[in-house]
């Protein structure tokens, strides 16, 4: 963890939000924490810290905690024989097609 002084952080921003990429950096105003800057080096951590913080989230998760604790839930064994097979193939609705993934183009919506 980096400490910086605010009048510092806000003069190289772009090199400490380069450097939180790395490690969190404490943004310190008059000698004590003010805020952390927190990097992100790709999009798939932008998700994953907004998943991580998100209060919805989060109450679902202890709803669920709660849930096992009391004894609700499904053992992993019963999953087990629930879920398709690796090999089985699942089977479209009939009168259905496969989409093809096509790129849109340019300038299209």
């Amino acid at each position: 963890m980096k400490k910086v002084a605010l009048s510092e952080a806000k003069d190289q921003l772009s090199k400490y939000l380069h450097d939180a990429e790395k490690e969190e950096v404490v943004i310190m105003r008059h000698g004590k924490p003010a805020g952390v800057l927190i990097g992100f080096a790709t999009e798939d951590d932008w998700f994953d810290y907004r998943v991580e913080t998100d209060p919805r989230f989060l109450a679902r998760i202890s709803t669920a905690r709660e849930s096992l604790r009391a004894g609700l839930g499904i053992p992993l064994e019963a999953l087990d024989d629930q879920a398709p097979r690796a090999n089985t193939r699942l089977q479209r609705p009939a009168g259905t097609r496969a989409s093809k993934s096509r790129k849109p183009r340019h300038g299209s919506r």
